[in-house]
């Protein structure tokens, strides 16, 4: 009978846990975070560690079909709150928290924008391209992405241009994750060779995952790459060539990854490990232990060891998530880091926008042996500075 009882319970548990991979979509990439495991791990006491932070913000001021009203109000309230807030917060050179805002290409507002140009005029962020859509066709996005590209550069400022030929660029975000239509049911995208659409209309990075437990989230994780369209298929970015393992493959678009781990220390039924897939929100907000874990996963260039890349990802604009990222959990979390600094001579903390991070990714892949702070213009530059100067 115990023998039984034992079975039954380990059965029971295999199903269980079956189960909740399956909902959670963990199938897709957990081979990948097991195979990955041998270098999980956090910088060691003492060594050289720079920290390349990037909130990466699916701006949304009309999230939840709210009143024109709410959404100026949520505008107005990163105006005033964030400089107010942490203005006088510095990073390891000298910079202060800078923000980026991914604005939704079909949702644009003038007032709103330009509201988040006095932002990025005050060394506080950038802002960046954004999009939903569904049942598309790669002329139709081509032919947006475009006209937003211009017009945000002409009418706010915004956006990079390469330092050497002058052209307009910009970093992406895909609405509902849907990036290269990697729905299953082939729902908010449609366009197969998306990758390619972004490349050629001046994307210079895409920075929408990590997604899960999103089923689009690909089997490829905490990893700069570079992914190759196949027109013929959907989601080309699930594998990539690992940026720095050999020459930049023609015809490729930069994939900028956020963390994606399994927490054991915070289980959910006090059994399965939580998710940690470096989303900032409501009930997820920043902390020392959290910084920890997307330390350990090590989203790294081979030429500098010591640049770690963490790229997070939030929903900035409902008040819910206000309430952290303008509030005391996000104040705790600066303090900590600067705290961090001051204890731990060998560890820096830069403060970077989706523009600088790329830069940064090019200038280790280049073999740049410099610091940080004169690497976050390696090749592209923000058009503000350009045009104000």
């Amino acid at each position: 009978m115990i023998l039984v009882a034992i079975f039954s319970t380990i059965t029971l548990a295999a199903v269980f846990a079956g189960w909740h991979i399956r909902r959670r979509h963990l199938n897709r990439w957990l081979t990948s975070y097991i195979l990955e495991g041998g270098r999980r791990r956090r910088p060691r006491p003492g060594q050289e560690t720079h920290l390349l932070l990037c909130i990466a913000d699916h701006f949304e001021p009309i999230n939840g079909n709210v009143t024109p009203d709410v959404a100026w109000r949520r505008v107005q309230n990163w105006l005033q709150t964030y400089p107010q807030l942490f203005g006088s917060y510095r990073d390891s050179d000298g910079r202060p928290p800078r923000h980026s805002f991914f604005f939704p290409l079909e949702q644009y507002d003038f007032a709103h924008v330009t509201a988040l140009t006095q932002l990025c005029e005050q060394g506080m962020g950038e802002v960046e391209v954004h999009l939903h859509h569904d049942g598309d066709t790669a002329q139709y996005l081509a032919e947006r992405l475009v006209a937003f590209k211009e017009m945000m550069a002409e009418r706010h400022r915004q956006l990079a241009r390469d330092k050497r030929t002058g052209k307009l660029a910009y970093a992406f975000i895909h609405g509902n994750w849907a990036l290269d239509n990697s729905r299953p049911d082939g729902r908010w995208c449609g366009v197969n060779n998306e990758l390619d659409v972004l490349r050629e209309t001046g994307c210079y990075a895409d920075l929408t995952l990590p997604s899960a437990p999103s089923p689009t989230q690909t089997r490829k994780i905490n990893s700069i790459y570079y992914a190759i369209d196949d027109p013929l298929r959907p989601r080309s970015h699930d594998w990539g060539i690992d940026v720095g393992s050999g020459p930049a493959p023609k015809n490729a678009l930069l994939l900028i990854q956020g963390p994606l781990l399994l927490n054991w220390k915070q289980r959910k039924w006090g059994i399965l490990p939580r998710l940690e897939n470096g989303c900032i929100q409501g009930n997820q907000p920043p902390s020392q232990e959290r910084l920890d874990l997307w330390l350990r996963a090590r989203v790294q260039v081979p030429s500098r060891p010591d640049w770690f890349f963490v790229k997070l990802h939030t929903h900035g604009a409902p008040e819910s998530n206000q309430k952290v990222l303008l509030g005391e959990p996000m104040i705790r979390f600066h303090e900590g880091l600067a705290r961090r600094a001051r204890e731990d001579e060998r560890f820096h903390f830069h403060y970077v926008t989706a523009r600088e991070m790329y830069n940064l990714v090019r200038a280790a892949e280049a073999g740049w042996r410099g610091s940080v702070a004169d690497a976050r213009d390696f090749e592209l530059s923000w058009n503000g500075s350009i045009r104000s100067s």
